[in-house]
């Protein structure tokens, strides 16, 4: 099951920018083996561990130098997390984590899908009791089959949870 995605861009020359700006940046965002990278790639695994944190929804007990992207031998990216971060990753029964980075031109780009072994827990209704559920969250119950909804409910529903933002 998804429990998260995050995904981030970096412009690849503001990066550059930084780093020569705050040089002490490099120590505190990346593994000594990331460090000897190209600034290109340097970004790109920076964009993964934004994207890595976006998809956890926050940096509670995260840090940066405990994420390491490294390549597998087909090139293909991966996380190796150390201490705190590996904790957070296992108390949040996260088991898999996708990880997707490029780079070129000017921007460094990376997604993260992160995947739990749990199931998602069942949605029940009882007919004739009242909901306390929003109208987005009763659209959301209705696409996964607890109920139907025709596009125009959709779009009345999404208006109503809108106007009540």
């Amino acid at each position: 099951m998804i429990v998260g995605i995050g995904v981030d861009l970096v412009d690849i020359e503001r990066f550059e920018r930084t780093i020569a700006r705050t040089p002490k940046l490099l120590t505190r965002l990346f593994s000594p083996a990331e460090r000897m990278l190209k600034p290109r790639s340097l970004a790109a695994r920076y964009a993964a561990k934004e994207a890595l944190i976006k998809a956890l929804g926050g940096s509670d007990g995260v840090h940066w130098t405990e994420i390491e992207v490294t390549p597998e031998a087909s090139g293909r990216p991966w996380f190796s997390l150390t201490g705190s971060t590996a904790e957070v990753i296992a108390a949040r029964s996260i088991t898999t984590l996708h990880l997707s980075m490029s780079h070129d031109a000017h921007l460094a780009t990376a997604y993260v899908i992160a995947e739990s072994a749990a199931e998602p827990r069942a949605r029940t209704h009882t007919p004739g009791a009242e909901s306390t559920a929003s109208p987005a969250e009763k659209v959301w119950a209705d696409a996964e089959g607890v109920g139907s909804a025709t596009g125009a409910e959709f779009a009345e529903a999404v208006e109503d949870q809108e106007g009540t933002a």
